[in-house]
C-alpha cells in the first residue's frame, strides 16, 4: 500500500471522546500502514484557511481521556454556503472547491470527520465532490438514528446523575423543590437515563408533553408521604401542552439555529406562583458542564472503538461510510442512507432517534415512582 496522508477533523459541539478517537485512530493507522496524518484545527474552517496541525504518537499523548477537542470545534462552518465579506457586506458562498484544493495541495488523500448529521451531511457533500470521506458519529445527545450509542452521552449522564445528587442534599435541607435543566435538545435521552440513576422525581422530555399541573401534583403526593422536596429534571426541548419548546436565541449560520433554554427556570416560576405558601421552588440549568471535564471510562472504549474501526475502513478503501455500532458490535453504514440523498449543503434528513414514550426505560421510571409530569 502506498503511502497514505489523512486529515481528521471534530465539526459541531465538542463532546467528551473526540480525544480517545483522535488518540486511537492515529496510533491504529501508524500501525496498520504507511501514513501522515494532520489534524484541521475549528472543523471545516480549518480545511478552508488550511490551518492543520501535524497528529502523530507525540501530538496525541496524554489525551484519551481529555475531554473537548484538541482540534478544537466549531458549528458554524458549512463550507457549501459558508459567510464570507464582499465588498464590506456579508453574503453566503460555496467555498468547498477551496478547501478541496488545499487538500489536494497537503497531499491529502483521506478525510476523517468527526461530527453529528450537520458536520457528517457536509463530509456526505464532499465526498460526492469525488474525496475519501470516512464519517464517525458524534452526539452527547445519543440521537442518531445510524448507530446504537454514541460516545459523550455516557459521560454526560453520569455528569447529570452526579449533580442531581448533589442537589437533592440542599433541597432536602431546605424543602424545596429545585428544577434541573439539561441537554438533549429535541430528544430525552440524558434526562431520561441521568433522572433515573440520579433519583428524579419529575422527568420531563420533548416525547411526553408536560403540564405544570402534573408537576404540582406529584410535589403535593411527595408532601403527603412526608418527603417535603421534590427533584425535576428537563430536557432543554421539551414541550408543554402547546406541543412548543422555548427558544432563548437563535445563531446565525449553524445547523441548529435554534437553540433552546429557558424551560427550568419557566417551570419554576409557574410552579412557585401555585405553591409559594409551601416551598420555594429554584432552578438551576446544568450547561456546558455536561461536556466539559475527563471522559468516563466507558465513553474511551467506546471511542478507541469507533477510531479503530475508521482505520479499518481507511485501510480497507471503505469511503464514503460512517462507523456505526450494530447489535453491539462496530459495522459501517454508508452516508447517504444516514443522512438522505438531498441536495448539496441542504439540511440533514436523518431525523432524530427519539425516546418512546411507550418504551422500556420509561415504564421502569413510571413502577420507580418517577412521574413525567402529564396532566
Amino acid at each position: 500500500m502506498a503511502k497514505k496522508k489523512i486529515a481528521v477533523l471534530t465539526g459541531g459541539g465538542d463532546a467528551p471522546g473526540l480525544n480517545a478517537v483522535i488518540y486511537t485512530l492515529v496510533r491504529a493507522c501508524h500501525s496498520m500502514f504507511d501514513c501522515e496524518m494532520i489534524g484541521y484545527k475549528f472543523g471545516y474552517r480549518g480545511m478552508y484557511l488550511n490551518d492543520f496541525v501535524k497528529l502523530d504518537r507525540a501530538s496525541t499523548t496524554g489525551i484519551l481521556r481529555r475531554g473537548g477537542s484538541i482540534l478544537y470545534n466549531s458549528n458554524k462552518d458549512n463550507l457549501f454556503n459558508y459567510t464570507v465579506v464582499e465588498n464590506g457586506v456579508e453574503v453566503q458562498k460555496d467555498v468547498s472547491d477551496i478547501a478541496i484544493q488545499n487538500m489536494k495541495n497537503e497531499g491529502v488523500d483521506t478525510l476523517v470527520v468527526l461530527g453529528g448529521d450537520g458536520t457528517l451531511t457536509s463530509a456526505r457533500d464532499f465526498y460526492r465532490r469525488g474525496f475519501n470521506v470516512i464519517g464517525v458519529p458524534k452526539t452527547i445527545d445519543n440521537d442518531l438514528p445510524a448507530t446504537e450509542a454514541t460516545f459523550g452521552f455516557d459521560t454526560a449522564v453520569n455528569i447529570v446523575a452526579e449533580n442531581l445528587g448533589r442537589l437533592h442534599t440542599t433541597a432536602e435541607s431546605h424543602h424545596r423543590v429545585i428544577v434541573v435543566e439539561v441537554m438533549g435538545r429535541s430528544a430525552g435521552w440524558i434526562c431520561l437515563h441521568a433522572g433515573i440513576a440520579g433519583s428524579a422525581d419529575v422527568i420531563i422530555i420533548p416525547e411526553i408533553p408536560y403540564s405544570v399541573d402534573g408537576i404540582v401534583k406529584k410535589i403535593a403526593e411527595r408532601d403527603a408521604q412526608g418527603k417535603p422536596f421534590t427533584i425535576v429534571a428537563v430536557t432543554e426541548g421539551a414541550c408543554g401542552e402547546d406541543g412548543k419548546p422555548l427558544v432563548s436565541k437563535f445563531v446565525k449560520g449553524s445547523p441548529d439555529a435554534e437553540r433552546f433554554g429557558g424551560v427550568a427556570k419557566y417551570i419554576a416560576d409557574q410552579v412557585e406562583a401555585r405553591i409559594k405558601d409551601k416551598h420555594e421552588v429554584r432552578h438551576c440549568v446544568l450547561g456546558h458542564i455536561q461536556r466539559g471535564g475527563d471522559t468516563s471510562p466507558a465513553d474511551r472504549i467506546l471511542s478507541a472503538r469507533y477510531g479503530f474501526k475508521a482505520a479499518e475502513m481507511i485501510r480497507d478503501g471503505e469511503f464514503g461510510k460512517m462507523v456505526c455500532l450494530k447489535a453491539g458490535k462496530m459495522d459501517s453504514v454508508t452516508l447517504e442512507e444516514v443522512l438522505g440523498s438531498g441536495e448539496t449543503g441542504e439540511t440533514a434528513k436523518g431525523g432524530a432517534k427519539t425516546v418512546d414514550p411507550n418504551g422500556e426505560l420509561v415504564k421502569v421510571a413510571r413502577a420507580m415512582g418517577i412521574s413525567f409530569a402529564e396532566r
